[in-house]
């Protein structure tokens, strides 16, 4: 699920990118005039996408977080959401995911909350089978 790289203002960080995830469709999340972006697989940024598009729709600004990967020192990320700043998901394949409603609201849920959003796991999914611990 979460998975990638996060780079922008000379930084370089990796959230959740596993070894035997590198063969997997790997989408982009482009944020901000930093170019920083933040690698998802195409099926988690779908869903990000479509929580993210809601919020902003709104003009509703808030906090998104994600965790970083161990070997970047297993911690946490967050950017400040707002529609003024530029926002750009790019896909690794051309095939559009299948939609999860319940992935959907449990991500709505969280991005309407005082925390902001924080990226979970697809609920019913095998995180082992994703690269997750």
């Amino acid at each position: 699920m979460r998975s990638g790289k996060v780079s922008g203002a000379g930084c370089k960080r990796l959230p959740w990118k596993r070894t035997e995830e590198k063969t997997k469709a790997m989408g982009k999340l482009l944020y901000g005039s930093s170019s920083m972006e933040v690698e998802f697989d195409d099926r988690a940024l779908m869903h990000l996408q479509i929580v993210i598009s809601a919020k902003l729709r709104r003009q509703e600004c808030f906090v998104f977080s994600w965790r970083d990967a161990f070997d970047v020192g297993d911690g946490r990320s967050s950017i400040w959401m707002h529609s003024s700043i530029p926002l750009y998901f790019r896909y690794f394949g051309s095939r559009i995911p299948a939609i999860n409603r319940e992935w959907i609201e449990a991500l709505t849920i969280s991005a309407n909350s005082p925390g902001g959003l924080h990226f979970s796991d697809e609920p019913g999914a095998n995180p082992a089978a994703h690269g997750g611990r």
